[in-house]
């Protein structure tokens, strides 16, 4: 596939610059023009090659990050300038006329191309003309190398003079910082020094270091024009270049190639001989080698990587470019990681973050194994560091940076920085996601049990056992940051509590030997006390400690050239509200998809998405594959759609700063976790696929436990083929059926839902035991001297007993102590077994008995799906007990209905997937229930007064076997 465009100038430059970059996980050229014309930022990358400048604070405190990390823009080798006849060359209206202009980058080749057709200022019409086409690549098999082949053909009929100046230009510079803090430097100071440059026929050469990083460089480059000599070589203020001046004829051709090589490390020695070497020895094997390497590389990656969505094309082919830029941005030797701008540009200052472990690593896991190992290799070289940190911090073990380029911690502001002690449990819950993948075989067993024990020990000490309040006698971990940076320094952060808990568990395996037995024990400990907030009203898990007494924010009226409101507010005013940047506790229950149920991630998903901006980049993808597991389709897409085009579209009005590489990890994401219903929790891999109505087909690959495995997906069928040179056989499940596939084997499962169980309502649809409900309440009322009527008892109708004494309650504006309320709830509840003796076989309603038994001949499994904890009591009275296989328990959901809590349980325990149920009520609430829970609905109401059901019937006598069926037709 191909991204290109054929806009440039204005709003188009630096977008262009960006979007058409290209590199090879160590060098990074922006797609900046080979002229300077019309360029806005001309920027050459090596991935963790920075300087350092001392942070200044206007009040400096112990432990405070001490100095700024910046990655260097390096002198740019991809300067070439150009005259015709005279006349410089370029895209500035100033110049010439542009009668033709395209750029293109090729994802399938990896090359980026420029094809332009100019004339001189006042020529256009004097036949006086050429063509330009460039190509350029970053070379995925040599690291430390990139090529430009620069082609100018005469399309005027007379001879033209073309003088040709080729640079490896020094002057090239940081931006620095405005007020925007997610872009610019903070130098001082020239952070790179030029120590040689030499040009000599064409072989052009350079050398610098750092001015405080003790970093150091050496560029070669190998100029050529094919047939003809360099009529000049110098050096111009530190500037190598080589010149030409050809006599063009008309028709005829002049090719540049540049051969580029950048090495750099932590001494100069032999490292201008070694650039010299490389490059010629890149130069030696050819553009066309490199072109044909190039590709196989990108066969082989797309082998896997690539994605079709049959349906989607314009989504498919973002995914793809977004793919890509991740390829080009990932670094490979294990010394560097991969920065949240890629390689594109000096955004967030070439900084790794937590985004790496937890959007991009993921990725990496499933399609490029072999990167991700390095990614997180990467941590294991910086432990070093982070024990340092530790030490600063009076914890013990390993601290992480929350940013960083070689491990030092570099976030100035430490409410949004270091205080995300989370980024710990990140790294190891992406670790432990490879292990689980991949084996224990493809990172030192050492350094991964040196990661858990040390990170374990910092995060016992960081917490301690609480005396007082709600979580008295719990391990709480107070003053802390989560992922939301709309919310800082709070006590018990839910995310962050959960990812610990998750960290302790897994220490018991996986510190091995880097832990002692008695450690482990504590940490053991710590995991089942461990405080995990929890709402008992809303019954949602709270952010942390004090969201829920925190004022909303007032999302109405703030103008929408008010976001990102980090830009317009200062971090107090946004503290204080219920606002998040990204999701936070919705992105823990993504993580830890097995520790929550269904209807505890629908609730928190819709509790959070009206405090969720989407400030963040990181945000639209976690809540698409929320929104996705939610049985939210629509939804999801349009979160998809923010993400997956984020830079593309420019939605955030950033691009120009540099790519989103988490935003661009998390299009993945969205699709394979979300619309394909990937979970890989604990090692415990399923699918559930759930595509958009205008998707037709989705298929992608994926690498696990040494076999590929292809995945096909429509609305009707799931394709799953384990490829003939995989190593083993592999386990997964399919919605809830085990699968295992031998290697070149395949199988096909329905998607399509058909009728596999009925989820029954109780009261009012199996019988009616609303007069005894009434009777019962109405002498509890006139007992405790309450006004109580049937309009009254309609608000009861499907929602528990606590709930209805609370109605009754509020309809006579009266406030009980919780002990009489308790009291009152369990009077009235034995006064209604009571009344239940008189229920007979004959109290069953028309049409159940019947509609149960064909059910049960056709093998449809029936569930009970009521909130009375007498439902057992009243079906043994009925004799239909034998006709349900199951029955939800009202004990053990959270919520009542309108909450989907009862029916997703009703489901689960007749070991049906929800899509294959449906549900049969009579009240408003049951039914809001069934929609929440994605549950087809059937309503019963003599009146037709429900609302959102699938189907109404008047009455129970009209249900049938067949009319059911009906609806999955």
């Amino acid at each position: 596939m191909k991204f290109s465009t054929d806009k440039y100038g204005g709003k188009y430059t630096e977008k262009n610059e960006t979007l058409f970059t290209v590199g090879n996980g160590n060098i990074g050229m922006r797609g900046d023009t080979e002229e300077k014309s019309l360029s806005v930022h001309k920027g050459t990358y090596i991935n963790g090659f920075f300087d350092s400048e001392t942070i200044l604070y206007g009040e400096n405190a112990y432990g405070y990050a001490k100095n700024h990390q910046t990655i260097l823009n390096l002198p740019d080798p991809k300067l070439i300038e150009l005259t015709v006849d005279g006349f410089p060359f370029g895209l500035d209206k100033k110049l010439g006329c542009v009668s033709n202009f395209k750029m293109e980058l090729n994802e399938d080749t990896g090359i980026m191309t420029r094809e332009t057709d100019w004339a001189p200022l006042g020529k256009e019409n004097s036949e006086s003309s050429i063509s330009i086409y460039t190509e350029r690549l970053a070379s995925f098999v040599h690291p430390n190398c990139a090529v430009i082949k620069y082609t100018v053909t005469n399309t005027s009929p007379n001879s033209e003079e073309i003088s040709i100046s080729s640079f490896i230009d020094t002057s090239v510079q940081n931006i620095l910082a405005e007020f925007d803090p997610r872009k610019g430097a903070k130098f001082r100071h020239k952070p790179l020094i030029i120590d040689s440059s030499n040009s000599d026929d064409g072989k052009m050469t350079f050398t610098a270091h750092t001015a405080k990083s003790g970093l150091y460089l050496a560029g070669a480059v190998v100029a050529k024009i094919e047939g003809y000599q360099w009529t000049k070589c110098e050096v111009r203020d530190e500037s190598p270049v080589s010149i030409a001046k050809i006599t063009l004829k008309p028709a005829e051709t002049l090719v540049h190639y540049k051969y580029i090589c950048y090495v750099c490390g932590k001494s100069d020695r032999d490292l201008l001989k070694d650039a010299v070497a490389e490059c010629q020895f890149f130069a030696s094997e050819g553009f066309d080698k490199a072109c044909v390497e190039q590709k196989k590389y990108l066969d082989d990656f797309w082998d896997i990587a690539g994605i079709s969505i049959e349906g989607d094309s314009e989504s498919e082919e973002a995914l793809r470019f977004n793919l890509f830029h991740l390829l080009q941005s990932a670094g490979r030797s294990g010394k560097v990681s991969i920065a949240a701008k890629g390689l594109t540009s000096e955004g967030y200052e070439g900084h790794f973050f937590w985004d790496t472990e937890s959007y991009v690593c993921p990725v990496f896991t499933y399609v490029a194994p072999e990167i991700a190992s390095k990614l997180l290799e990467y941590r294991g070289i910086i432990l070093d560091k982070a024990r340092e940190r530790a030490k600063i911090m009076n914890l013990k073990g390993a601290l992480y940076p929350w940013r960083t380029i070689d491990g030092e911690e570099t976030s100035a502001y430490f409410p949004a920085g270091t205080a995300q002690y989370h980024i710990n449990a990140d790294i190891l819950f992406a670790l432990n996601r490879f292990l689980n993948a991949h084996g224990d075989k493809k990172i030192d067993g050492k350094i991964v049990e040196e990661m858990f024990a040390e990170s374990s020990r910092m995060y016992q000490s960081l917490g301690s056992y609480s005396t007082s309040g709600l979580s008295k006698g719990k391990f709480v971990i107070n003053d802390v940051t989560g992922p939301d940076e709309y919310t800082a320094v709070v006590n018990n952060n839910a995310f962050t509590n959960l990812m610990v808990r998750e960290i302790f568990e897994l220490s018991q395996e996986r510190s091995g030997a880097a832990a002692t037995a008695e450690e482990k024990a504590a940490w053991k400990q710590t995991a089942e006390n461990i405080y995990i907030p929890f709402d008992d009203k809303e019954k949602i898990y709270p952010q942390d400690g004090s969201f829920m007494e925190k004022a909303d924010w007032d999302f109405e009226n703030t103008p929408a050239s008010n976001y990102p409101l980090l830009l317009h507010y200062h971090p107090l005013v946004i503290y204080r509200h219920r606002v998040l940047k990204q999701p936070d506790l919705v992105l823990a229950q993504f993580l830890l998809s097995g520790r929550f149920s269904l209807a505890e991630k629908i609730r928190n998903y819709e509790f959070y998405e009206k405090y969720t901006t989407g400030d963040s980049s990181l945000s639209h993808c976690i809540m698409s594959i929320m929104a996705a597991e939610c049985r939210q389709i629509p939804k999801a897409m349009d979160y998809l759609k923010k993400t997956v085009r984020m830079d593309i579209d420019d939605l955030n009005g950033n691009s120009n700063d540099g790519i989103h590489t988490a935003c661009m990890a998390g299009s993945w994401m969205s699709i394979v976790y979300g619309f394909a219903g990937f979970h890989d929790y604990n090692g415990r891999y399923s699918f559930t696929p759930r595509l958009p109505a205008e998707w037709k087909k989705l298929k992608f690959s994926m690498t696990l436990k040494g076999g590929v495995l292809d995945i096909c997906l429509s609305h009707d069928e799931a394709i799953y083929t384990l490829r003939r040179n995989s190593l083993e056989k592999i386990s997964f499940y399919h919605f809830n059926k085990d699968v295992s596939l031998n290697p070149g084997e395949s199988k096909a499962f329905r998607v399509k839902p058909k009728l596999e169980a009925v989820l029954f309502d109780l009261d009012g649809v199996i019988t009616n035991t609303a007069p005894l409900h009434y009777r019962a309440w109405k002498e509890m009322a006139d007992r405790e001297g309450l006004f109580f009527n049937e309009k009254i008892n309609e608000r009861l109708l499907g929602i528990s007993r606590e709930d209805s004494l609370e109605e009754i309650l509020k309809a006579n504006a009266v406030q009980w102590p919780e002990e009489k309320k308790k009291e009152i709830c369990a009077k009235k509840n034995m006064r209604y077994v009571e009344l239940l003796q008189t229920l007979t076989p004959d109290d069953i309603l028309p049409g159940i008995l019947s509609l149960l038994e064909e059910l049960k001949r056709r093998n449809i499994k029936a569930s009970l799906a009521s909130a009375s904890k007498n439902a057992g009591a009243i079906v043994n009275a009925l004799g239909i007990s034998e006709y349900f296989a199951a029955m939800a328990d009202p004990s053990q959901v959270q919520k009542s209905k309108p909450a989907p809590d009862i029916f997703l349980d009703a489901a689960e325990k007749a070991d049906v997937w929800y899509d294959n149920c449906i549900g049969i009520e009579d009240s408003q609430a049951g039914i809001f229930a069934l929609n929440k829970a994605g549950i087809k609905a059937v309503g019963i109401n003599k009146n037709n007064e429900l609302e959102c059901t699938d189907l109404q019937l008047h009455s129970t006598s009209e249900l049938t076997i067949e009319t059911l069926l009906r609806m999955f037709d």
